[in-house]
């Protein structure tokens, strides 16, 4: 049992922390007071081909693993551009394993190597107004027409949608009464994002304004039968296959969170002379720093074990929930200790950590609550009866 990185793992995060160095705090300081999305950090992304990392060869990509995706996500956080930075390109680091998975060929050289290169942008869009975590009772509706599909519906907290080309959507093919399983009917597509049949509003919100996130009005959007991922009304457990990654990558960008708070209350702490000596040599500031510091650290354990596990075929479900809980709590800890530590120059925003703490609420919310993943561990783990 080896916890070290490899060689080439640790070359993975010290390029991406020297790549990502390029661009400073004070430019995402810049893009969140602006809302601006960050158009040269994307660009740079992409031209260094940093969004394929976990992509197959034959499609541009690296051919690598969610591993060394997570290790490379950890360090884009963990740089100072926190989720802002991460989520520019956390969509294509994961978000099109079903192509990869579940499309032809044909499907995975059309639809793949545009959002690699950074020529496309990509969305996600399941979550609705009405529905939440609840996405087999998703009202989005795909009619079946010559050619294709007709889409109507509504979508909501989609990331990156306002820039976007392509989303990934699902959509009920087959209405909830009419299957034998509500799992069944839903369709999986990956399509042009067509602003004349999808109106997206901005929804404000306390972070990450860099980044935004979208509401999605769809009104008769034709969908041709080749953007179908995979067959017909099996689009739930297609996106399945997605959700373990994602739960991955939240996690190791919450501990890259946790990591680069700690770091700078801690250099402030060594810094900042009160009653003529440094308030790091108080016990009530480096007690509550060492804390979140050894939470930050077991967290990046269980997020590599997750990692690892999927990267070997191998269940990971556990594992991943597990991680993508506790590193998001570890972070919010970090942060917000971070915060209290500086007082308040904590508070200001030149000093940087009062984004990252409004930033970690994201992980500890999305893309799943701590409350729904507790009911999955005492479901899975503990065999306790379902209590929803």
């Amino acid at each position: 049992m080896d916890f070290a990185f490899t060689e080439d793992q640790q070359n993975i995060r010290e390029a991406v922390l020297k790549h990502c160095s390029q661009f400073s705090e004070d430019y995402w300081l810049e893009h969140d007071r602006s809302g601006e999305w960050p158009v040269e950090f994307h660009k740079a992304m992409a031209e260094a081909g940093w969004l394929g990392i976990a992509m197959p060869e034959s499609v541009g990509g690296a051919g690598l693993g969610i591993t060394e995706a997570a290790i490379m996500m950890q360090a884009v956080a963990e740089s100072g551009g926190g989720l802002a930075a991460a989520s520019a390109i956390h969509g294509p680091v994961f978000g099109l394993e079903p192509v990869v998975l579940f499309g032809t060929e044909e499907q995975q050289q059309r639809m793949i190597p545009p959002i690699l290169s950074g020529q496309e942008k990509m969305c996600f869009a399941v979550t609705e107004p009405n529905t939440g975590l609840d996405t087999t009772s998703l009202k989005t509706k795909a009619e079946k027409v010559e050619g294709g599909y007709r889409l109507n519906g509504e979508k909501v907290w989609i990331t990156n949608a306002h820039v976007a080309d392509r989303m990934l959507i699902i959509a009920r093919t087959t209405a909830l009464e009419d299957v034998k399983k509500k799992t069944e009917g839903l369709t999986l597509f990956y399509t042009k994002l067509d602003r004349d049949h999808i109106e997206h509003r901005l929804i404000p919100k306390m972070g990450r304004h860099a980044v935004g996130s979208n509401m999605l009005f769809i009104s008769d959007l034709f969908v041709p039968e080749e953007d179908r991922i995979g067959a017909e009304g099996q689009g739930f457990k297609i996106l399945l296959q997605g959700l373990n990654p994602e739960r991955v990558l939240l996690g190791a960008e919450a501990t890259g969170l946790g990591k680069v708070a700690i770091a700078k209350a801690s250099k402030y702490a060594q810094e900042r002379i009160v009653f003529g000596r440094p308030i790091g040599q108080n016990q009530g500031i480096q007690h509550p720093l060492a804390r979140a510091w050894m939470q930050v650290a077991a967290a990046e354990l269980m997020v590599w074990k997750a990692a690892s596990l999927f990267d070997q075929g191998k269940e990971c479900g556990i594992e991943a929930n597990t991680a993508k809980y506790l590193a998001a709590e570890a972070g919010f800890e970090a942060c917000q200790t971070a915060v209290m530590s500086m007082g308040g120059m904590g508070y200001a925003q030149e000093y940087h950590v009062e984004r990252y703490l409004r930033e970690v609420l994201i992980p500890r919310i999305a893309p799943v609550s701590p409350h729904q993943i507790m009911n999955f561990i005492a479901e899975r783990v503990l065999e306790l009866p379902k209590s929803y």
